[in-house]
C-alpha cells in the first residue's frame, strides 16, 4: 500500500513536519518551518521527501523503492 504522507526532518534544526506527498509531482523545495531554510533535495535524489522523509515519494513507493523511479 502506497503511503501519501510523510514526515519531512530538517538536517539543520531537527524540526519535523508531515505533509501530504503529491501522486504525480515532484516536490523540488521545501522550506523549514522551524529555521527557515529551502531545502533541496540530495544528488541522486528526484525530492525532498525522498531525501529528508521517513518515506519516499509516492512514485518511488510504487516502483518498489527504486530511485529515480519519479519524475525521471
Amino acid at each position: 500500500m502506497i503511503q501519501s504522507t510523510a514526515t519531512l526532518t530538517c538536517p539543520h534544526c531537527g524540526h519535523r513536519d508531515t505533509q501530504v506527498m503529491p501522486n504525480d509531482a515532484c516536490v523540488f523545495f521545501w522550506t523549514c518551518p522551524g529555521c527557515g531554510d529551502t531545502l533541496r533535495p540530495r544528488p541522486g535524489d528526484c525530492c525532498v521527501f525522498c531525501s529528508y522523509g521517513d518515506v519516499p515519494c509516492p512514485p518511488v513507493q510504487a516502483a518498489g523503492g527504486r530511485p529515480g523511479a519519479c519524475c525521471g
